[in-house]
This record gives C-alpha cells, structure tokens and sequence, in this order.
C-alpha cells in the first residue's frame, strides 16, 4: 500500500512537471496552458455523455432482472476516467482518455476477470480441507464443481421443509468474562 501511495502522491507529479515542462519549451506556456484546460473541458464532456449512457444501462439491465456487471465496470472505468482528466497533467490525460475508450476498457476487463478466475481457481484447488469438513465423497460428488455452477442472485428458490434441514448447527453463544 505504501509503494501505491507513494507513486500516486510522489512520483505521478513529477512526471507530470517534467512533461509539463518539456511539452511548454515546445509549444510555449500558453499553448500548454490552454492544452491542459481544453482537455479537462473535454474529458469532463466525454466523461458526463458516457457516464449517463452507463447509469442508464444499468438502470435498464436492473429493471430487466440481469446484473449489470460489464455496466458496472464501464461505470467505474468512466469514474476514474474523469478523475484523471481533471488532474492537470500530459500522462493523466492520455491515460483518461485511454479509459475512455471502449477498447481499452474490454481489454482491461478481460485481463481482470481472467487474473481473478486464476487466483479463484488456485484457491478452490489448494484448499485445505480435503473434503470439505467431514462431507462423503458420495455428497461431494453430487454436486457441480464450482466451474459448473451458475449462481443467479434473483433466481426465487422454495424454503426448505424440516426434512431437506441443511447441516447448520444452531446454538447459543454467552460471553464470559
């Protein structure tokens, strides 16, 4: 965390000064001056037209009873776009714009789903268990592997009856001091 920090508040703005600097000796103060503004008007228009077009999506995927997860990400990409638009900077700005472009914004996407589905998968094969607290590999077999699974958070599933109970053991908890 510190390593993050210290590049975001240490060297993400002296890079910005030398650009800064580089890029006035090239076109002048003003011209720099005026490129820095013209982009954070810029960014900030982009970032409103798809920033609404995302909300209204996910409003849309909502009411339709889906989860809006690709909606969502394009949402927080939008988000972090305009923050780094509204930074004055050369490289904050290229970077802005590059989260705005839908491109860049699957390809970020996919590289995140597929680094998570690695890191899910080492983790469901390393578990520690074994079985799994005390289940029969009869049980164990019954059920899908977690690829094989499809969780849908608005499915509507009927209560179990006393006889289906599932193994949670209930009791009370007193503290002791």
């Amino acid at each position: 965390m510190f390593k993050v920090l210290f590049l975001l508040f240490i060297v993400v703005p002296i890079v910005e000064i030398a650009l800064l600097i580089q890029v006035s000796d090239v076109i002048g103060g003003l011209a720099t001056i005026a490129l820095v503004i013209a982009t954070a008007v810029l960014g900030a228009k982009l970032v409103k037209q798809q920033g609404l077009g995302a909300y209204s999506n996910v409003q849309q995927q909502m009411s339709s009873g889906k989860l809006p997860g690709q909606d969502l990400f394009t949402g927080l990409c939008v988000i972090i776009a305009g923050v780094f638009l509204m930074t004055p900077g050369i490289m904050t700005d290229a970077i802005g714009f590059m989260l705005l472009t839908p491109v860049i914004r699957e390809k970020i996407a996919k590289a995140l789903i597929e680094q998570a589905s690695v890191k899910m998968q080492s983790s469901a094969q390393s578990s520690m268990f074994g079985q799994g607290f005390g289940q029969s590999q009869a049980h164990q077999e019954a059920q899908p592997s977690f690829e094989e699974q499809k969780f849908d958070p608005f499915e509507r599933k009927a209560p179990k009856s006393e006889s289906q109970s599932s193994t949670t053991i209930e009791g009370e908890y007193q503290r002791k001091d």
